[in-house]
């Protein structure tokens, strides 16, 4: 905010300028001076001697927010894939099984948490906490999926077909990717003290991610490459100011910016938010949508070709035949999700040489795989405005009391009220139980069909708050942006999908006021599981900054998983670590089970010792002191890291020593570890079967945990520095008799 304010105040002329540390240096300045500090004053003040003047003086009133601790993109992520029981889970080797419970069972004489998998058949599999990463969800929808049978073919083989699908998709389009990163994009930047000064028009300070969503996109306009970028935040969370940022240092630029937006109410309320904003500028905007009367549609065709247009806002009507752009340089897509097939073949069209902004609350599964797999960027803004409260979801069969209930509080409180059905057809029936239930209540109707003026001036009214309640179809789902509506009644909500929902509920809350949504179902009729689902999804989902959350639940995790490099597809595996000590984290020391999986899968992802002890330190300035259990679990992930590097697929130790497989019984290094062997002959050989022997007295179940770290530690040495033609594959052991089982651990 300094910065920004220092060259406003120099654009603006004051000339002697100076930035101070503190108010010392702010008194000591000379007469004529103008100091600039960062001091924990709200607003100014004047005395004899100085003026102080607060940046809400200069700027207007500004809300402000406490700073908090932000969330790694990993970590979001990896608290989006929380399990709760029943969900359908993917494990890497055996496939598709339902989580049952977290379990704690005894292994090599010590209890060990582990997370019960049931598969086909009714057969069980256990998998340690610290290999959790080898589980991810399947999806939400769960109708008609079959477990698969432990051991059995049928999961290596479709992952097999899975893996050659994704590695064509993948090869398409890194391929797409390619080409777009070999055309040249215009070298966007923005223009000094100009840019500051719109940028300030923002009322709210912004959050941490919305300057990093800002910079990201910033960075890709001038990168002299098309950007396809991808913001993903809730609704309500800043999007649209990263639009008009991006909007903005285009325009100022000499490009044509063009919005597209899936509904006509959308369209109407960002040629809103951009004509408020963008007034005082040299800068003309238009809409195009069939709000718009043909003689305006027209006329906004002409000024786009011409060039005479610099930003325009509009429906799929922008994609058109005979819409043409004179040098059109920013794309906005906003809800793309909305976007039918033969839309998205137009927009893809349409963004060959330009940059690309798209804006989401709830990517659908395909453009979130597209930017987690790095063929789009994506930015995350999951912090949620100031002041902003989460929406309270409510399930329940239809109620005529509860439900007037609802309604008179929310007017009675000053407010407004969405009431949404799926079928227009259901408008009669929900209108007749409004007069029968609330008769004092105002209201109006709106749905698609309706003539466009008509629907214009519908909204209009219900904007200015000449209705209490606005009953509609979904048209209002999308971007609709009215803060005194903060109570949602939908009727039918089985007959809704996932997405839908939770668009609807972000119609609102968007102010300081507590929203709340009923999600009503008729009575006494029984559910399809899926539709159950849906529900149970939406009422637990009702934190701030939930939509991506959201996209995880829908999004159908494969275990073929593809890297972008020449390498080809990544090979996961997860090192198997039986050493007799407790495993776990106790409940009397994380007594919620959600937040014991969750800190579970978090561990399982930690990378190396620095970011171990980062998480101990965490894990003590939650809960306090860590417990020995847990204490063993955090060393037992770095000797995993170390099993990685050196190849290890399975360690077994007890009090005589440690017995290691090799994956595949291959090492890095041959030499070293013949090397190796040969100096500790005493305590290190290689039997017959080629694992590793380790011979050692370790009753003391601390000194066998030590001591197996420093192995696994001076094996991984050896193999790092193999020489890349080292590699080998030792002789192949003599056959076993014994007969193969069916793992139970995994």
């Amino acid at each position: 905010s300094a910065d920004r304010l220092l060259t406003v105040l120099r654009e603006r002329g004051v000339s002697d300028l100076r930035r101070v540390a503190d108010g010392r240096e702010l008194e000591a300045l000379p007469g004529s001076a103008v100091g600039l500090a960062v001091l924990p004053v709200e607003q100014g003040f004047a005395t004899d001697d100085m003026v102080l003047l607060g940046e809400q003086d200069i700027l207007g009133d500004r809300l402000a927010r406490t700073s908090r601790r932000r969330r790694s993109l990993d970590q979001f992520i990896t608290e989006a894939t929380a399990l709760t029981p029943g969900d359908l889970v993917v494990h890497d080797d055996h496939g598709i099984g339902r989580y049952e419970a977290l379990e704690t069972i005894d292994v090599a004489g010590a209890p060990h948490d582990c997370v019960r998998v049931l598969y086909a058949g009714d057969d069980k599999l256990f998998v340690p906490v610290e290999n959790i990463e080898v589980l991810s969800r399947f999806g939400s929808e769960d109708a008609g999926v079959q477990l698969d049978r432990l051991g059995g073919v049928a999961w290596q083989s479709r992952k097999a077909r899975v893996k050659k699908r994704i590695r064509d998709i993948a090869g398409e389009l890194i391929r797409v990717a390619a080409e777009r990163q070999l055309r040249p994009g215009d070298v966007v930047q923005p223009p000094e003290g100009i840019y500051e000064e719109f940028a300030a028009r923002f009322p709210y300070p912004e959050t941490e991610d919305q300057l990093n969503a800002i910079a990201d996109t910033f960075a890709d306009m001038a990168s002299g490459k098309p950007m396809d970028r991808l913001i993903c935040g809730d609704v309500g969370f800043g999007k649209t100011e990263v639009a008009l940022r991006a909007a903005f240092i285009a325009a100022m630029a000499g490009s044509q910016v063009a919005i597209v937006v899936p509904t006509t109410l959308l369209s109407r309320q960002h040629y809103r938010s951009f004509t408020e904003r963008f007034a005082g500028l040299p800068l003309r905007i238009g809409q195009l949508s069939r709000l718009v009367p043909a003689k305006v549609a027209r006329e906004v065709k002409k000024e786009l070709a011409d060039g005479r247009l610099d930003i325009v806002i509009g429906t799929h009507a922008l994609l058109a035949k005979d819409v043409r752009f004179a040098h059109l340089g920013l794309l906005i897509v906003d809800e793309e999700q909305h976007f039918g097939v033969a839309q998205k073949e137009k927009l893809k069209q349409l963004k060959a040489d330009v940059h690309v902004l798209t804006l989401t609350a709830t990517p659908i599964p395909r453009t979130l795989q597209l930017a987690l797999s790095g063929v789009r960027e994506m930015s995350l803004i999951a912090t949620p405005p100031v002041d902003r409260l989460a929406v309270r979801t409510f399930v329940m069969a239809y109620d005529p009391v509860t439900i007037r209930e609802a309604i008179m509080r929310e007017r009675d409180r000053g407010g407004q009220i969405f009431y949404v059905v799926p079928r227009i057809a259901d408008l009669d029936d929900v209108r007749e139980r409004l007069r029968e239930s609330a008769p004092e209540i105002k209201y109006a109707v709106a749905h698609g069909r309706m003539a466009p003026s008509e629907l214009e001036d519908v909204m209009t009214a219900f904007d200015e708050r000449a209705f209490d309640l606005l009953l509609s179809t979904n048209i209002i789902e999308s971007g609709l942006d009215i803060p005194s509506a903060n109570t949602m009644v939908v009727h039918r909500a089985d007959m809704f999908g996932l997405a839908q929902l939770y668009q609807l509920r972000g119609r609102i809350g968007r102010s300081k006021v507590r929203g709340y949504a009923y999600l009503t179902l008729p009575e006494k009729k029984k559910l399809a599981p899926t539709a159950q689902r849906r529900l149970e999804v939406m009422q637990t989902l009702d934190t701030l900054g939930a939509g991506f959350q959201l996209a995880s639940h829908d999004l159908d995790i494969a275990a073929a998983r593809t890297d972008g490099s020449e390498e080809g597809p990544r090979e996961d595996w997860s090192p198997q670590i039986t050493i007799g000590t407790p495993v776990l984290i106790p409940e009397n020391y994380v007594p919620d089970l959600g937040v014991r999986l969750g800190l579970y899968r978090r561990i399982a992802g930690l990378a190396d010792r620095r970011e171990i002890d980062g998480f101990a330190a965490e894990l003590i300035d939650r809960f306090g002191t860590l417990p020995t259990e847990v204490e063993n679990l955090l060393e037992i992930i770095a000797i995993k890291r170390y099993c990685r590097e050196a190849g290890i697929e399975k360690l077994e130790a007890g009090p005589k020593g440690a017995v290691i497989s090799l994956r595949d019984t291959r090492f890095g290094n041959p030499a070293g570890l013949v090397d190796l062997i040969q100096r500790n002959a005493g305590t290190l050989k290689l039997r017959p079967d080629h694992k590793i022997l380790y011979q050692r007295n370790w009753d003391d179940a601390k000194a066998r945990l030590t001591g197996v770290a420093k192995l696994v530690q001076a094996l991984a040495k050896i193999a790092r520095t193999a020489q890349p033609e080292a590699a080998a594959q030792l002789p192949k052991p003599a056959p076993s008799v014994a007969k193969p089982k069916v793992a139970r651990r995994a």
